[in-house]
């Protein structure tokens, strides 16, 4: 005897394949966006970090100290009783 198949159980039966390879798909979706998203929030976590420490040198550069530093580095210049030094390395 052979068993027939009618086609409301052949639509079923693919209809019930359709649904499973439609959630797997979906999952797999949803762990690459998630594994995207972790990227991304390291990423942001990281530009944080930097702004930051820039702002921080922004404060840092107003004060007087700050450009103290730069005009006895860049200019060379001396306050008056100091005795310059040369470093001939550079």
């Amino acid at each position: 005897m052979k068993k027939k198949f009618s086609i409301k159980s052949v639509v079923l039966v693919f209809a019930v394949v359709y649904v499973c390879y439609v959630l797997i798909h979906q999952q797999a979706t949803m762990v690459r966006q998630k594994n995207e998203l972790q990227k991304y929030n390291v990423e942001l976590q990281k530009r944080k970090e930097e702004k930051k420490v820039l702002q921080d040198e922004v404060e840092l550069s107003k004060t007087d100290k700050y450009i103290e530093k730069l005009a006895r580095e860049i200019l060379g210049l001396v306050k008056e009783g100091e005795t310059p030094v040369m470093d001939n390395k550079n």
